[in-house]
């Protein structure tokens, strides 16, 4: 997870400037470690600033997608896709459950070089999810 001073300061130096609602919702993201999608950003940003439209949260997101400051993860079917702060490559648990999404810190050895039909692909990016029951559901299930 990076720091926010760090994703404001790469966003002044793309020539973004830093409104505070950009600002809240970095904050935002670097807090809420569910990886929330934009209407639950949305959601968050009213508690503190009931003025901002959902149309700025959208537009503010996909200015920092586009930017590679934060991350989209795959829609799990439950309300679009999700976002992260964590632009270290780095894998998911997606608990089937509850439907919650864990950064999954493991050294999980994909392959750099992918047979036919991606033979000459230039791969730009990895994302792997893992499904299951997180350890809390378990125990709610015993």
């Amino acid at each position: 997870m990076r720091p926010v001073e760090q994703i404001a300061a790469d966003l002044r130096e793309k020539g973004l400037k830093l409104t505070p609602q950009r600002r809240l919702i970095i904050e935002i993201l670097s807090r809420d470690r569910s990886h929330p999608t934009v209407d639950e950003i949305y959601q968050q940003v009213l508690v503190t600033m009931p003025e901002v439209s959902r149309t700025t949260v959208y537009n503010t997101i996909r200015e920092m997608t586009a930017l590679g400051e934060i991350v989209e993860v795959q829609d799990f079917g439950d309300g679009g896709a999700r976002y992260d702060t964590c632009a270290e490559p780095h894998h998911h648990f997606f608990c089937q459950a509850c439907r919650s999404l864990f950064d999954l810190k493991t050294d999980l050895n994909l392959p750099e070089k992918y047979p036919e039909p991606l033979e000459g692909a230039r791969i730009v990016r990895q994302q792997l999810t893992v499904y299951g029951v997180c350890p809390r559901c378990i125990k709610k299930e015993n």
